[in-house]
C-alpha cells in the first residue's frame, strides 16, 4: 500500500505539523510498498490530486509508470529547427532562430533553467528584458519567441504557453527617406575617387542597379548574369518569389557590362549570400561618408526607386507588385504619403472649400420655436391635470394655457 505525503522544505511555516499537514505547497514524497518492493521517494509534483492519480495508477497497474522525463531546453531548440528546415524557410529566418536559441540556451544555464517546462511567464518575462533589441528588431524578435513556445505547446511539451500574455512592445517607424537627385548625384562622383579602384567599377554599377531597380541589397549583391535579358532585369525577390520584369535605363545596362565576365555580377560564389551583403553594406556606407551623406545606407535607394514611381503617378499596386511586396497593406504603410493620385485628390478637396461660401449653421426647429400652445378638450375624467394632458405639473403650473 502507498500513502502521499507532503516533505515539508526548511523554510515551510507549517513544518512542525508534521505529514498530516497537506495545504501547503512543499513537494509531495510516496512511502509504503509496491508488489513487496519498498519505495519511499518524490513524486515531483506539488498538486495533491494529480499526486493521488498517479499513486493509483501504480496499484493499478501493479508497477511503476515512470512520468516521461521533461525536455531539455536544448533539446527543443533543436527539435524546432529540424521542423524549420523540413518547412523549407529561409535560411536567414532559420540564421535569426539560431542566433535567438544561442541567446536563450545562454540566459537558462545562467539562471538555473535546465527544462523547458522550467519556464513561466515572469522567466520569459526576465529573458525578454535581456534583450538589447529595439523597435522593429525588438517586435520580430518576440514573434519568433513566441514561435518556438507555440510549437513546444502544441507538441505537448509543456502545459501551457508563457508567451502568450507577452505584449509587443511600442515602436517607433523610421520615416521614408528617399535620396535626392543632388544626394544621387554626390554618391556617384564619389565613385570616381574612390580608394579602392579594383571595385570601383562594381560599385558604381551596384549604386546605379540598386537606384533604378530597388532591390535589396541582398539579392543585389547576389545577382546572376542570366538575370538580365537584353535592357530588362528578370526580378525574382527572394521573400516574396513573385516574378516580374523591370527595365533598366542604358546607363545601367552599360555599367553592368562593364565588370569582367564572371557568373555573378557582384559575388563569387563561394560565401554565403548574408556575407556577401554585408561586405557591400560596408562599402557603401564608406562611400556614402566619402560622398557627404553619412546616414546613408542601401535601403534608401529602394526608397528613392518606390517614391519616383508614386510621384510619376504609377498606381500603388503595380509599385507594391515591383517591390516584391506580398500585399498592398506593405507599400501603403511605408509610402502612402507619397501617392500621387491620393495628394493631388486631397488637395482639391482643400480647395474646393475655398469656392463654396461657408454653410449657414441652422438648428432644428423643435429646439428654437416657442412652444405650442395646447389644444383643451373635455376629459371624462374627474381628476388629471388639463384633461388628459400627460405633462400633469403644466396644467397647474399655467392655467392660462386652458382659457
Amino acid at each position: 500500500m502507498l500513502t502521499i505525503y507532503r516533505r515539508h522544505r526548511k523554510n515551510c511555516k507549517q513544518r512542525m505539523a508534521g505529514r498530516d499537514y497537506r495545504r501547503c505547497l512543499c513537494p509531495i514524497w510516496v512511502d509504503g510498498s509496491l508488489n513487496g518492493m519498498e519505495m519511499r521517494k518524490s513524486l515531483r509534483v506539488r498538486d495533491w490530486q494529480r499526486a493521488q492519480e498517479l499513486v493509483r495508477r501504480w496499484e493499478a497497474e501493479g508497477q511503476q509508470i515512470e512520468k516521461p522525463k521533461p525536455l531539455t531546453v536544448k533539446e527543443a531548440c533543436d527539435k524546432f529547427l529540424v521542423d524549420a528546415e523540413a518547412r523549407n524557410l529561409r535560411e536567414p529566418t532559420v540564421y535569426k532562430y539560431r542566433l535567438l536559441f544561442r541567446q536563450f540556451q545562454e540566459f537558462a544555464t545562467l539562471h538555473g533553467h535546465s527544462y523547458v517546462t522550467e519556464f513561466d511567464v515572469d522567466a520569459v518575462r526576465r529573458f525578454r528584458a535581456s534583450w538589447p533589441n529595439k523597435n522593429i528588431a525588438a517586435r520580430k524578435k518576440l514573434e519568433a519567441f513566441r514561435a518556438f513556445f507555440r510549437f513546444v505547446h502544441e507538441s505537448g511539451w509543456i502545459p501551457t504557453n508563457p508567451t502568450t500574455p507577452l505584449k509587443p512592445p511600442k515602436i517607433t517607424e523610421p520615416p521614408t527617406a528617399p535620396f535626392t537627385k543632388e544626394e544621387v548625384r554626390s554618391i556617384l562622383d564619389a565613385c570616381d575617387i574612390y580608394p579602392d579602384r579594383a571595385n570601383a567599377v562594381r560599385l558604381r554599377a551596384l549604386v546605379l542597379l540598386l537606384r533604378y531597380s530597388g532591390l535589396r541589397i541582398r539579392d543585389a549583391a547576389t545577382l546572376s548574369r542570366n538575370r538580365i535579358q537584353g535592357d530588362k532585369l528578370f526580378l525574382y525577390t527572394a521573400k516574396t518569389g513573385t516574378p516580374v520584369y523591370c527595365p533598366l535605363p542604358p546607363v545601367v545596362i552599360e555599367a553592368l557590362n562593364a565588370i569582367p565576365e564572371s557568373t555573378y555580377f557582384f559575388w563569387t560564389g563561394l560565401s554565403t549570400p548574408k556575407t556577401a551583403a554585408g561586405i557591400w553594406q560596408e562599402t557603401l556606407k564608406r562611400l556614402f561618408v566619402l560622398a557627404g551623406i553619412p546616414d546613408g545606407h542601401a535601403h534608401r535607394f529602394r526608397d528613392t526607386f518606390s517614391v519616383e514611381l508614386l510621384l510619376a503617378g504609377v498606381p500603388i499596386e503595380r509599385v507594391s507588385i515591383i517591390l516584391g511586396h506580398q500585399n498592398v497593406r506593405i507599400t501603403e504603410k511605408h509610402y502612402a504619403p507619397w501617392v500621387r493620385a491620393r495628394q493631388e485628390q486631397l488637395e482639391a478637396d482643400v480647395r474646393r472649400t475655398w469656392e463654396t461660401p461657408e454653410p449657414q449653421r441652422r438648428v432644428h426647429g423643435g429646439y428654437t420655436k416657442k412652444r405650442t400652445r395646447v389644444i383643451p378638450f373635455k376629459s371624462r375624467r374627474k381628476n388629471g391635470a388639463g384633461g388628459g394632458n400627460r405633462t400633469h405639473g403644466l396644467g397647474i403650473m399655467r392655467p392660462s394655457l386652458y382659457h
